[in-house]
């Protein structure tokens, strides 16, 4: 008989829906619950492409025995951090501070008061490897519980308490200058990986949004190493197995130093983040492998996570059927030298050299994962051409890996600038139309009528969850791309909207800093407030982007004063931690050159000559640079104002904060406008 996880929309959720255990979604009932039967709340925390969250469900969450004892002695909650960030950022902080590291799935056991006083990850069935098994865990805490309350207590208060010490010290004095952002660069250059890219060792994460500040530094000083370190790491994440060579699109990580092996799941947001830095090293330098990865990176967003509503799914599973009935990770995408001869035949020993496929394998069981170990240009075309396409096809026949159809609005909102500049930049209408399908689900569905957004649907009905900070600053960050991309300024009243909520809900009026829930959210034993990028962009760094964006877009003087408050941790941080905020690092480089603002006007939108400067304007390479398009004193973009044709052809003006150059008609000399000074 299904539990009470039955009817949630989480597809993470639903997938213990079926469990012995006598799971609780995240609900004041379920710690009402816990109060009434004196007993403690165990908190499980996964997401549904976590390979681990899977391996633990099985292995205990599956197994009736543990069940009982769960049920008998814990009121059970599981939630998917995904829906709930907060949630997970306010246990994962506890989890580290008493352990040194973290991960999922999580485990944690709390008081009634949600106060937690145990904490773990993954626990195994049996004692391995010095941890103890899942049931002794659950047998010691039970006997502390009953045994030793008073202490348990005391446990749990002194822990709430450190938590809510360590509320983040502002630190920078205003925003990051020129010093700041070169010892910034200077940590990146001391942390790369120059023979393999990227930096630091194993396990090796894309750094989408380092890679965003290189390119952007490079634009606006000129700076080579800066761009060189760019290229190299793009390159060499795209010839390697974290890459995939068939079907496009990036795995979330590689095990190794050399970007062979990755952990195979799919997320939406790194490929939504990668597919807009490879469209924007193609910008900066005209690289046909960077064009080549970036589109498609766009088409396996669209082909494999776009939703009939239009909007884009979490993610990809990294394990699926290896076709004899065992769930095995990365079971969908390697190949041995057999599997190539039952598909090419006489073509298989020229599909192994060019993908790397060797009889010892590059992964487990004789498999290897498929990279570009040589240079393409030694081998014909038009041959590879019809080996991958037969490959992929052979490939689709696979039992496929399993789908979050989950949308998490912050990272459509990144898949919406990441499709509407990759579609503008290479001609593919269809792209930008991807984007503004996505756009508009999230403004029917996410956005309620006061300017709220909620943070997840699924199947086109809204979750229970409030949105975060990084939902408004990441959507915002999409509705302004799509603005610039299409002309329309009801996506830059959208994003308006948004950033007011991050004004008066997220932001401290007194010090400027951010904090990841709403002033009004659900309250949790501590109030999250992260600046540090992760996996994507953090709430806050997201949110200054948006801000800094919008002020160029409108002359706001508050947006413009809240993104150089808000970029004061960025100061402190960047120069010791640079890895970790380099989005924020992005948008001071941003702010140093302006941002500029672009206003291209034509007789109608449609005018060739007007599309022509359009896109020119949205190819330049000044940091952050926005664009505004339309006709002479349309009331759609507030830069558009008193600016005319020229001579009655389409017109572009280049400004910094509403003072202008002179207007050009000719798209090579906007081109050289916005280039670097």
């Amino acid at each position: 008989m299904p539990n009470r996880l039955a009817h949630e929309t989480s597809p993470y959720l639903l997938q213990h829906a079926d469990n012995p255990v006598d799971w609780w979604p995240w609900a004041a009932e379920a710690f009402e619950e816990a109060r009434r039967r004196g007993v403690p709340v165990l908190l499980s925390v996964g997401y549904s492409s976590c390979h681990w969250c899977h391996v633990m469900a099985h292995e205990s969450f599956e197994d009736r025995a543990t069940a009982d004892y769960l049920n008998a002695h814990f009121v059970s909650v599981k939630v998917d951090r995904e829906e709930r960030p907060d949630v997970d950022a306010v246990y994962m902080e506890a989890v580290q501070a008493a352990t040194g590291h973290g991960g999922w799935p999580m485990t944690v056991f709390l008081t009634p008061d949600a106060e937690p006083f145990y904490f773990g990850t993954y626990f195994p069935p049996e004692p391995r490897h010095g941890m103890p098994s899942f049931r002794q865990v659950l047998e010691g805490v039970a006997q502390a519980w009953q045994e030793r309350r008073g202490e348990v207590d005391e446990v749990a208060g002194k822990i709430v308490r450190d938590l809510a010490g360590r509320e983040i010290s502002y630190g920078g004095d205003g925003a990051p200058g020129e010093q700041e952002l070169a010892q910034a660069l200077l940590g990146l250059t001391r942390e790369y990986d120059a023979q393999r890219g990227g930096f630091g060792g194993a396990p090796k994460f894309p750094p989408s949004m380092v890679i965003e500040f290189l390119l952007r530094h490079h634009a606006r000083t000129g700076a080579e190493g800066a761009l060189q370190m760019a290229q190299d790491t793009c390159e060499r994440m795209a010839r390697g197995g974290i890459y995939d060579q068939l079907g496009g699109g990036f795995a979330r990580y590689s095990v190794d130093r050399d970007w062979v092996v990755p952990h195979f799941e799919k997320m939406l947001y790194d490929n939504a983040l990668l597919c807009r830095v490879y469209a924007h090293l193609w910008r900066s330098t005209g690289s046909g492998l960077a064009r080549r990865v970036a589109l498609e990176t766009a088409d396996f967003l669209v082909r494999e996570l776009r939703t009939p509503e239009g909007g884009f799914a979490s993610a990809l599973d990294a394990d699926s059927d290896d076709g004899t009935g065992r769930h095995v990770e990365g079971a969908y995408y390697v190949w041995t030298p057999q599997q190539l001869r039952d598909v090419l035949g006489d073509d298989a020993d020229l599909a192994a050299q060019y993908f790397g496929v060797t009889d010892e394998g590059t992964f487990e069981h004789g498999s290897s994962v498929l990279q570009l170990p040589q240079s393409e240009g030694v081998f014909d075309a038009d041959k590879v051409g019809d080996i991958k396409e037969r490959l992929l096809a052979a490939r689709a026949g696979r039992p496929a890996p399993g789908r979050d159809d989950k949308v998490v609005a912050a990272w459509n909102g990144l898949a919406v600038a990441a499709l509407a500049e990759t579609g503008a930049y290479f001609d593919r209408p269809d792209l930008v139309e991807a984007a503004l399908a996505a756009a508009d689900l999230l403004v029917r569905v996410h956005l309620d009528e006061h300017g709220r957004l909620t943070r997840t649907s699924k199947d086109g009905r809204a979750g229970a969850n409030a949105g975060v900070l990084e939902d408004y600053g990441d959507v915002a960050e999409g509705f302004l791309a799509l603005a610039s991309v299409t002309g329309e300024g009801v996506w830059l009243d959208f994003a308006g909207l948004l950033l007011d909520h991050v004004l008066t809900r997220f932001a401290d009026p007194e010090s400027g800093a951010l904090y990841d829930t709403a002033a009004d959210a659900e309250r949790l034993i501590r109030r999250p407030q992260d600046p540090t990028d992760n996996a994507a962009p953090s709430g806050w760094t997201a949110a200054a982007g948006a801000l800094l964006s919008y002020a160029a877009h409108t002359g706001s003087e508050p947006h413009r004063t809240a993104a150089e408050r808000a970029l004061g941790v960025v100061k402190a941080l960047g120069p010791r931690v640079p890895r970790f905020v380099g989005w924020g690092l992005a948008v001071a480089e941003a702010r140093l050159d302006g941002p500029r603002e672009v206003a291209v006007v034509g007789p109608d939108l449609a005018d060739p000559a007007a599309r022509t400067l359009h896109r020119t304007a949205l190819l330049g390479t000044a940091p952050g640079a926005v664009v505004a398009y339309g006709t002479p004193d349309s009331d759609e973009f507030p830069l558009l104002a008193d600016r005319p044709l020229s001579g009655g052809a389409p017109t572009a003006y280049v400004c910094r904060n509403f003072t202008c150059d002179a207007p050009t008609t000719d798209p090579e000399r906007l081109r050289h406008a916005l280039t670097a000074d």
